[in-house]
């Protein structure tokens, strides 16, 4: 089945070179000190050791190369070739696949069920309406029986966060828990964020 492009592929359609900055953005990020790495340390606290994790829009692989070197199984799963060869380099480790969520399949080396799913940087908001549920429907499919799947995206990037636990339900997915921030917060009516703890019900 063909889906249709989410907006990131559009940018890059429209801005080949959009990718590029992206990537030194978060090296000069790196380089100058800051934090890249709170949603990694997240996700390693929930799982034990040498768990099965996929980073789903991995971008340059900054939370997957963590997880990586904290001992874990980990596939980095992005649309973007440039970010996925950025990851390649710079974080060496999982093993990186170019693929679009929406109807992924993995390679037959990939674990064939993940003790926890990691889905940051706004991904969900860059997604094609059409493709919402699929990609959902997707991570249920791939999460192991006790597995967690954690979804982190802002307001105000054209997708509810009621529409998201909707999604969620007829995707065949539970919302455990939800908070504000990646440090846990308590999430409010009015949060700006939605960090969601998903599971197989």
């Amino acid at each position: 089945m063909t889906y249709p492009l989410g907006q990131w592929q559009q940018i890059i359609a429209r801005d080949p070179g959009h990718s590029t900055r992206y990537v030194e953005r978060f090296r000069m990020l790196a380089a100058q000190g800051h934090d890249l790495y709170g949603e990694a340390r997240l996700i390693d606290a929930m799982v034990g050791r040498e768990s099965a994790i996929l980073d789903a829009g991995c971008g340059p692989g900054r939370h997957a190369g963590y997880l990586a070197e904290a001992g874990h199984r980990v596939v980095g799963v992005d649309v973007d070739p440039t970010l996925i060869a950025a990851a390649r380099a710079d974080s060496p480790g999982p093993l990186y696949v170019v693929a679009d969520l929406a109807g992924l399949t993995l390679p037959p080396e990939a674990p064939a069920a993940f003790d926890a799913i990691l889905c940051a940087g706004n991904v969900m908001g860059f997604l094609h309406p059409a493709t919402r549920v699929p990609v959902l429907a997707g991570f249920a499919s791939l999460l192991a029986p006790t597995g967690r799947a954690v979804v982190g995206f802002g307001a105000g990037r054209g997708y509810a966060f009621d529409d998201f636990a909707e999604d969620a339900a007829a995707a065949g997915l539970a919302v455990e828990s939800r908070f504000s921030t990646w440090d846990l917060r308590p999430f409010t009516a009015d949060a700006g964020f939605l960090v969601a703890v998903l599971t197989r019900p």
